[in-house]
């Protein structure tokens, strides 16, 4: 059996999964969080539909969940929580002992392209980048610090959020500056979201029945952060996230998209500080900048209630979907396959249905049954007579990772 720990660490809490990869199935999962504040909280949560034998069907029983409160002052301390909740709640990880643990990092920059083993030296290059995600960086290093030594026996593998789109061309991740200053500064697009867009585009090529190389798709993923990627052949070709996870789409609390000059003229005329711009784009803007919300389920309420500013939050929304769509059917020369993936990708009709009703001149045409169906999984929303094939297709970042985590140490 092949199991494998994946742990996604923030700077104040940490997700987890283990899973069986024989069956590519959750044996139990969790969330330690509020760390080093004071009486940290822990939720352990045993999928018990996964315990069974392989080839054969898993017997029903309901998922169970213990919350743990103590002091978690660190991450060390968190990862003891969580051995804790595994010896006490199961699954045994005697077992089911981890043969390597799989860590989600954000930024790789031009660096790592394909999942790694991490080392003290990969250690010292994912602390470097932290220059280029100061809130992402560092919070998943000491993730893995902390379970290097909850865990000393196994690979430890970080699998970076940038590595799928390491095969954009020079023309795709450029920016426009002196390139002096760029390469001193390592300024250029990077993408994020890779492992969602890899996991997505592989699982809507396997689900149309066609081989991966021959497709050329698009992937929304829509989520509180939301990019758009334009995939050939499996490979990323472009990508609406850039230097940082603020650019492209508009989202829940990011703006995507902006005239930098408009950063100039804030500084300038409102007296905002670099700190002050941060936070304006990062967590005051987007959807929640528009309309005062920043979940696309209220603003769905909220514009059906009449509210002009969701209504035009809405508006701005779709816009920029539509934009991206457009842009990268001209990137492709084409599309086979539209897939939406995410909290509002996969759930919201009105947003899938609003951001391809101007691409009929593309081939694509949705079924309004099959995209307001709450079937869960992966299914086509699409049109028999559609030359596109339109999908909602589930992500799944912690099986992606498994994946990876196992293909370097297998």
């Amino acid at each position: 059996m092949s199991v494998v720990l994946v742990v996604n660490s923030g700077s104040s809490s940490f997700k987890y999964q283990l899973l069986d990869m024989g069956r590519e199935e959750v044996l139990a999962s969790g969330l330690v969080e509020r760390i080093g504040d004071g009486v940290g909280v822990a939720k352990h949560t045993v999928r018990a539909a996964s315990f069974g034998v392989e080839g054969e069907p898993a017997p029903t029983v309901t998922d169970v969940t213990t919350t743990i409160e103590r002091e978690i002052p660190d991450h060390t301390a968190g990862f003891a929580v969580m051995l804790d909740a595994f010896a006490a709640h199961g699954p045994s990880l005697d077992e089911y002992p981890p043969v390597a643990v799989g860590h989600r990092v954000v930024h790789g920059g031009a660096r790592f392209f394909a999942p790694t083993v991490v080392t003290p030296l990969v250690e010292i290059n994912i602390d470097e980048l932290s220059v280029l995600a100061p809130l992402h960086n560092p919070a998943n290093l000491a993730g893995i610090v902390a379970a290097k030594k909850a865990f000393p026996g196994v690979p430890h593998v970080a699998v970076f959020d940038t590595a799928f789109h390491q095969s954009l061309a020079p023309e795709a991740y450029t920016y426009a500056i002196d390139r002096e200053i760029a390469e001193a500064h390592r300024i250029r697009r990077y993408g994020f979201h890779g492992t969602s867009h890899k996991f997505v585009s592989e699982a809507a090529a396997a689900f149309v029945g066609r081989p991966l190389g021959e497709l050329k798709q698009i992937v929304f993923h829509l989520g509180n952060g939301a990019s758009a990627a334009a995939i050939e052949g499996g490979r990323s070709i472009d990508t609406s996230m850039g230097l940082t996870p603020l650019e492209g789409l508009v989202m829940g609390t990011r703006s995507g998209d902006l005239d930098p000059a408009v950063l100039l003229q804030l500084a300038r005329r409102a007296d905002l500080s670099i700190a002050d711009l941060d936070t304006l784009l990062n967590k005051r803007s987007g959807l929640l900048g528009l309309a005062g919300v920043s979940d696309m389920r209220d603003i769905g309420e909220r514009r059906d209630a009449g509210d002009p500013a969701a209504q035009l939050a809405f508006d701005v929304y779709i816009h920029r979907l539509r934009a991206y769509a457009g842009a990268y059917l001209a990137q492709l020369d084409g599309v086979d396959v539209i897939s939406f993936t995410a909290g509002v990708g996969e759930n919201s009709i009105r947003v899938r249905e609003e951001a391809m009703a101007t691409l009929g001149f593309a081939g694509v045409e949705i079924d309004p049954d099959r995209n307001a169906s709450r079937e869960r999984g992966i299914r086509r929303i699409s049109a028999e007579s559609s030359r596109v094939e339109v999908l909602v297709v589930p992500t799944d970042e912690e099986l992606e990772i498994a994946r990876q985590t196992l293909s370097v140490t297998a």
